[in-house]
C-alpha cells in the first residue's frame, strides 16, 4: 500500500521543541516470567508522529497500551506533559476518576474497531463525549456529525456498524477517538484486521490527522506509512528498543543489523504478495 501524497517528514507542529510532550523512560511489562518490554525509552513531541514498527510478538502493542495504562507497567516513568508516573512508586500512580482523567488524554484506536453494534454511527462517536465529558446530547452530536465528515463519512450518521465496510468502522473509530480532544492519539495495528483495498481509506485519514498537527504514536506493519508520515521511527524486537531515528535513517539506511534483516524479509514478503501493504 502506497500512501498519496506523503506528509514531509519533520512536519510536526513543534517537533524541535526542547521538551517533549510524552516521555517514557526505562519501561518494562512482564507476565509472569515472560518480559514483553524491556527498558524502553523514548520522547514524543507535540505535533510529532511516532511509527513503531517490529516483528510480531516483539512488544509494540504491549507498549502502546503501557503509555495509557490499559497495562500497568512493572517499572519505569512515564510524563505527559505536567504529569509524571513512577510505576516503583504507587502513590503516582492514578486510580478511580483520576485514572478515567488520565486515560482521556490519549486517544485510543484499536486494531479491532469495538463499537457499539446497537449504536448509529454518530451516537458512537457521541457517546463518550455525553457520558465521561457530561457533553449537552444535541451540542455532542453536532460534534460528532462534524467528526464524521472529517473522516469522509458525511451522510453515514445513522448506519449501524452491520451496514458499514471494515474501513468505515475504522473511520468511525478514529472520529469517536477524536470527539475526546486527546492530546495524544495512539493507533495499534488499525489497519491489520481490513481487507487490502479498504487499508488506504484508513490510512488516508491518519495521514490528513499528521498533517494537521496531531500528535501521534502509531504501531503498524504498514512500511510505507512509516516511511512517508513518520517523524521518526521506533525499531523494537524482543521487548527491547533497536533502532530509532527519522523515517530516512531507519527505513532506508538502518545501523542495526537485526532492523536491516527485519526490513529486507519485509520487502521480500511484499514482492512476493503485492496485496500486502508495503514500501
Amino acid at each position: 500500500m502506497t500512501v498519496d501524497n506523503p506528509r514531509t517528514p519533520g512536519a510536526g507542529a513543534a517537533a524541535g521543541t526542547d521538551h517533549p510532550m510524552l516521555a517514557v523512560r526505562d519501561l518494562c511489562k512482564s507476565y509472569g516470567d515472560v518480559e514483553a518490554v524491556r527498558g524502553v525509552s523514548f520522547d514524543v513531541r507535540a505535533g510529532e508522529v511516532v511509527v513503531i514498527i517490529g516483528p510480531s510478538g516483539c512488544g509494540k502493542s504491549t507498549t502502546l497500551r503501557c503509555l495509557n495504562l490499559l497495562e500497568e507497567p512493572n517499572r519505569g516513568t512515564l510524563r505527559l506533559d505536567d504529569r509524571e508516573l513512577d510505576f516503583s512508586n504507587r502513590r503516582t500512580l492514578p486510580a478511580g476518576r483520576d485514572l478515567a482523567r488520565f486515560r482521556a488524554r490519549f486517544g485510543m484506536v484499536f486494531q479491532q474497531f469495538d463499537l457499539f453494534a446497537h449504536k448509529t454511527a454518530i451516537e458512537n462517536v457521541m457517546i463518550g463525549q455525553v457520558v465521561v465529558k457530561k457533553i449537552r446530547p444535541e451540542r455532542a452530536q453536532a460534534a460528532a456529525r462534524d467528526l464524521l465528515r472529517r473522516v469522509g463519512l458525511e451522510g453515514m450518521d445513522d448506519r449501524r456498524p452491520r451496514e458499514l465496510s471494515g474501513g468505515q468502522q475504522q473511520r468511525v473509530a478514529i472520529a469517536r477517538a477524536l470527539a475526546m480532544s486527546p492530546e495524544v492519539l495512539l493507533f495499534d495495528e488499525v489497519t491489520s484486521a481490513l481487507d487490502p483495498e479498504l487499508v488506504g481509506e484508513v490510512l488516508e485519514v491518519m495521514q490528513d490527522l499528521a498533517r494537521e498537527g496531531a500528535t501521534m504514536v502509531v504501531v503498524t506493519h504498514e512500511m510505507s506509512f512509516a516511511r512517508d508520515v513518520a517523524d521518526r521511527v521506533l525499531f523494537m524486537d524482543q521487548g527491547q528498543l533497536v533502532e530509532e531515528g527519522t523515517a530516512a535513517e531507519v527505513m532506508v539506511n538502518p545501523r542495526n543489523p537485526r532492523t536491516r534483516t527485519f526490513l529486507a524479509r519485509y520487502h521480500r514478503g511484499a514482492q512476493e504478495d503485492p496485496g500486502q501493504g508495503g514500501a
